[in-house]
């Protein structure tokens, strides 16, 4: 079965002729390489482009070896370059090439030449990859498999049953298409320890490994939960066993932003309109990792579904922020104290603006009003939407809070405005 990545096929397509390195990058394994591959590929030949014009190089296969000297790769793209008609370069796994930023920026001198590449080594993983080219790379960043993309490839399986798969071995292509939860199972924990764990390691020279994957064990446990890394310090200190102090916390968390392996949610003070610089909040790329790292014993369908709610949003091409609001709040004395209430998500794109909460369910008036309270204490007319795990009809009461559920939020496309 071939999975379609049309938003992202798109976002290639756009980028065509634009003068830049189009560098794909992203987690491994969620599909990069076929995305240039065999649709981009397929696209350009449907548009007329002759094959001879389409110069491939996969530098990760040993009969390629010798294009991993740059001199020998830029004069094998030279010689294949005989008329001036357009020609388009893909180079997979790009890291084995020595010196390859350089490369790529002498094929940007070659007027008729298209460069698309793709890397999956923990350097080119790293989200600072553009700096390397100066200005003169233009990213494609791609993530697991959308509940959507994952929905298409389930036609023989209801609703539940593909969002208990997806929420439990998560959207990383190959993963979707074994039909064995063995061979699911098995296939993530391998790729966990054999690769994303391994990467890590390499590019930033760990050098307290237990303790980093200690680390990665707690961030696994508490997703969407608040946390710092002095927070996280302590939870060393009370195990007991060997420490690790803030300082170093932090940089073990970066890399596993680096890695594209989790995200980080910054606090923000809608009223004040200013960043809270801690505590924030983790949330994993993709699920089906994050369980298999915990052997897929803590499955709190809860944090699960928010997590799936934020990355949601991201592949939509939001910036996410958790959302602050202060409010006044009556005591029993009728004093009043300030508190802080928090809104899961405060979506951004451009002018755009949603406040989104996830509540797994909703099965009392009081419950209601719990998820509705920050949202009504916010005062500018953005949209209010709080997202149920049930199959609900859409609605909209008084205080202008829209509530859906969880199928019509991630298989419509335009769910936040409806």
């Amino acid at each position: 079965m071939i999975i379609q990545r049309n938003n992202y096929l798109n976002k290639l397509i756009a980028r065509k002729h634009n003068h830049l390195i189009k560098i794909i990058t992203g987690i491994r394994r969620c599909g990069k390489s076929f995305l240039l591959f065999n649709l981009f590929k397929s696209h350009l030949l449907a548009e007329g482009i002759d094959k001879s014009h389409i110069i491939e190089i996969e530098l990760d296969n040993r009969l390629n070896k010798e294009l991993r000297d740059p001199d020998n790769c830029l004069k094998f793209v030279i010689e294949k370059i005989v008329d001036k008609e357009m020609y388009y370069l893909f180079i997979d796994e790009v890291q084995y090439m020595a010196e390859f930023e350089d490369v790529l920026n002498s094929f940007l001198h070659i007027e008729n030449l298209d460069t698309y590449v793709t890397g999956s080594n923990s350097k080119f993983l790293s989200t600072d990859i553009i700096t390397e080219f100066r200005g003169r790379g233009d990213e494609i960043h791609i993530n697991p498999l959308s509940f959507a993309e994952y929905y298409a490839t389930c036609s023989h399986k209801t609703w539940d049953e593909a969002w208990n798969l997806y929420h439990t071995y998560g959207g990383l292509p190959y993963t979707a298409l074994l039909e064995n939860e063995e061979d699911k199972i098995t296939y993530l924990q391998k790729l966990f320890d054999e690769v994303y764990i391994r990467d890590i390691k390499e590019r930033n020279k760990v050098i307290y490994d237990q303790q980093m994957q200690t680390l990665l064990d707690i961030i696994s446990s508490g997703i969407g939960s608040l946390t710092n890394p002095q927070k996280l310090e302590k939870t060393f200190k009370s195990t007991g066993k060997a420490q690790l102090s803030a300082s170093t916390i932090k940089q073990y968390l970066d890399h596993f932003i680096d890695a594209y392996l989790v995200e980080k949610a910054e606090r923000y003070d809608i009223k004040g309109k200013k960043y809270i610089s801690t505590p924030q909040k983790y949330y994993f790329t993709d699920l089906g990792l994050r369980n298999a790292r915990l052997n897929f014993r803590q499955q709190e369908e809860t944090h699960i579904m928010e997590n799936i709610i934020y990355n949601e949003l991201r592949l939509r091409g939001f910036s996410v922020d958790v959302g602050v609001v202060e409010i006044n709040e009556r005591q029993p004395n009728d004093k009043y104290i300030r508190k802080q209430i928090e809104i899961d998500f405060v979506a951004n794109k451009g002018s755009r603006r949603y406040y989104v909460q996830s509540a797994f369910a909703l099965p009392s008036e009081e419950k209601r009003i719990q998820e509705e309270r920050p949202l009504i204490n916010v005062s500018d007319s953005f949209k209010k939407i709080i997202v149920v795990k049930d199959n609900i009809q859409l609605h909209r009461d008084n205080e202008g809070v829209t509530t859906m559920g969880l199928k019509q939020f991630l298989l419509d496309a335009n769910s936040l405005d409806l």
